[in-house]
């Protein structure tokens, strides 16, 4: 068996952490994750979604604030991992870990790398339209996902696809190709390859300010807005001084230009449509802040006078 320690954080990384955990070949020794957070209305302590995991699994946890500190190394060693996998830890592995493990630092990424390196990679590939991403698996070296790729494989990004439906699937992908490739790696089967750098595009970590709708934008990158940012952070506009986040909304008329003003609320075959700076997009559920997400036609039952204003 190979001694394997697992780094993750997210519910995107249990996937890949059951899959290692359920397979003859791997031993997991330790599971190194972010430390535990301050989560909810109460504002409780949570386990990650991976800690989680590996204690019901009974297996050792680790949870060091600085990856990089000289003791954090110490136990990290002191594991004797072979193959270290890491899968969204959420921390910079610096070249003392990358060169610890016989076999390497193995990283499953949720992306067809080399386009969109870094950290909001399923966001990016709906705001920028793309019809297909994928999962990446590559052996990681000192840069933001530029190692070399042992293999890919690709999915189809769906018209109603969100960040979260998205994100279910390659979780499960990027777990099933990891299985998949891992062994062939092992056995030298399987040589990584360099990425093109010409082809590479980045994506930064999210924060929720970027999912605030700019109305001079088009219908239809405002639809992929929605979808890029659900779950979380929401696309958001604001409408009489409170935040209005769009849970759903579509473009239906792809084709008019200027006769709405950006951000106007016009009515729209019984619920409520915003102009643009390029088509008008219906708005289909939609949520002020401390209230519950609502469809148009409930929402406008009770706040029938946002028809004709201007979403800020």
């Amino acid at each position: 068996m190979i001694r394997t320690v697992f780094m993750g954080t997210p519910d995107f990384a249990v996937p890949s952490l059951r899959a290692l955990l359920d397979h003859p070949v791997f031993d997991v020794v330790g599971v190194v994750t972010q430390p535990d957070r301050r989560a909810g209305r109460g504002r409780k302590m949570r386990y990650s979604p991976v800690k989680e995991t590996a204690v019901v699994a009974g297996v050792a946890v680790l949870q060091p604030q600085r990856l990089r500190e000289p003791e954090v190394f110490a136990q990290l060693a002191s594991l004797e991992p072979e193959l270290i996998v890491v899968t969204a830890y959420g921390q910079i592995l610096r070249l003392n870990v990358l060169d610890l493990p016989t076999f390497g630092c193995i990283n499953v990424h949720a992306s067809l790398l080399p386009r969109w390196r870094g950290a909001s990679p399923i966001n990016a590939a709906i705001l920028a339209g793309d019809p297909v991403t994928g999962s990446t698996i590559m052996r990681m070296d000192e840069g933001m996902d530029t190692g070399p790729i042992l293999t890919q494989a690709a999915e189809a990004i769906r018209p109603e696809d969100t960040a979260g439906s998205l994100h279910d699937r390659l979780a499960q992908q990027g777990a099933d190709l990891l299985i998949a490739s891992l062994p062939c790696y092992l056995e030298g089967k399987l040589t990584p390859r360099p990425q093109d750098d010409a082809g590479a595009t980045l994506c930064r970590l999210l924060k929720k300010e970027q999912a605030r709708i700019d109305w001079t934008q088009s219908a239809e990158q405002i639809e992929r807005m929605v979808r890029a940012y659900d779950p979380w952070p929401g696309a958001f506009a604001t409408w009489s001084g409170q935040n209005l986040k769009v849970g759903k909304a579509r473009v239906v008329e792809p084709d008019v230009d200027g006769l709405i003003e950006p951000g106007r609320v016009i009515a729209w075959q019984g619920g409520a449509a915003v102009g643009t700076d390029a088509g008008l997009l219906a708005l289909d559920q939609v949520q002020l802040a401390g209230k519950k997400m609502m469809d148009i036609r409930d929402f406008l039952q009770g706040r029938s006078e946002v028809v004709g204003a201007r979403l800020g």
